[in-house]
């Protein structure tokens, strides 16, 4: 580690062949703690490259435990964090609107990190029980449209990463790996990235897969549709630059949309959005959100009829039970 150190602190990026490797013997545990947090800090100094981040992903699929969900035609919806904003789960509600709506939600997530409360937090405090069985996640599927693989269970090598990781108390590039490390490999991604490099370095890699997906970016710094403002919008179809007004919505503010510094309280909001007693500014975030991911199965419908979708799984109810079902 020492040698690839020096090479970082020198400013000379990896190749994916080592970004690979060195991935690979953190995940055998070769290094301490404190070898693997001066690995971490380099990348909070500098943006990492197309091929580290293609190394470190294709080290994260190797070492974790595959699960076979092929027979569903599913998407993931997820932001990498580490945007530092503080929101409500506004991925994780979007995902079960879309659950609601009768679109498969295969998500990885994970809990919080540099946020009080990630998608693993939220869920597991309302009852959900992780699993890595297969046989459970597609029941899961068939019977409420979502499944949760919880990234612990699936990247049982990183768990001399997970320690580290929580002391630093800061985002890694272990944030940008998230959404690309779903093992189950869903054919349609929603991802929210907290700056425009790392959206272009999405891009780039994305393209090289067979996903349909759509990349989001808020431009004051959201990684997800905010409504305060701009965003950008990425696809394997096309880029946009949108504000709320042009998709309908009137622009926000940040205290609209705050999470809260609790568990507790950030379950309260999603509990209350599901059952559309939450306010407008809330229902509103979320249906924006929702409206793109339904638009990755629906790329010829209009983000108007999509967002009509969205709040149709929330009218109706439909988004709520589908998470009864998994918490009963």
């Amino acid at each position: 580690m020492k040698a690839i150190l020096n090479q970082l602190f020198e400013r000379q990026p990896l190749s994916k062949a080592l970004a690979y490797n060195t991935l690979i013997r953190i995940g055998k545990g070769e290094f301490n703690s404190s070898q693997i947090a001066s690995f971490l800090t380099v990348y909070l100094m500098r943006t990492i490259t197309v091929e580290e981040l293609e190394g470190f992903r294709q080290a994260l699929l190797d070492l974790c435990i595959k699960i076979d969900l092929s027979e569903f035609n599913s998407i993931d919806v997820c932001g990498t964090g580490g945007d530092g904003k503080d929101t409500f789960n506004i991925s994780t509600l979007s995902a079960f609107v879309i659950a609601g709506a009768g679109y498969k939600v295969s998500k990885h997530g994970n809990y919080g990190v540099s946020s009080s409360c990630g998608s693993s937090n939220v869920l597991e405090h309302l009852g959900y029980q992780f699993t890595n069985d297969e046989s459970t996640l597609k029941q899961q599927l068939e019977k409420a449209n979502f499944c949760m693989m919880h990234a612990p269970l699936f990247h049982p090598a990183m768990k001399n990463v997970g320690p580290v990781r929580k002391e630093l108390g800061l985002k890694t590039f272990f944030n940008l790996l998230g959404p690309l490390v779903n093992p189950a490999f869903p054919k349609n991604q929603l991802v929210g990235v907290f700056n425009m490099e790392i959206a272009r370095i999405y891009n780039y890699l994305l393209q090289k897969t067979d996903t349909n997906y759509t990349i989001l970016h808020s431009l004051d710094g959201y990684d997800e549709i905010s409504l305060t403002g701009k965003f950008k919008a990425v696809s394997n179809k096309r880029e946009s630059l949108l504000s709320p007004e042009d998709i309908g919505f009137k622009k926000q503010t940040a205290a609209s949309i705050f999470g809260g510094p609790t568990v507790d309280g950030a379950a309260k909001i999603f509990v209350n959005v599901l059952n559309n007693e939450c306010t407008a500014e809330q229902k509103n975030v979320v249906l924006a959100n929702a409206s793109f991911a339904i638009q990755c199965f629906e790329p010829t419908k209009s983000i108007e009829e999509c967002i009509s979708i969205a709040k149709e799984s929330i009218d109706s109810g439909k988004a709520y039970q589908s998470l009864k079902k998994l918490t009963l």
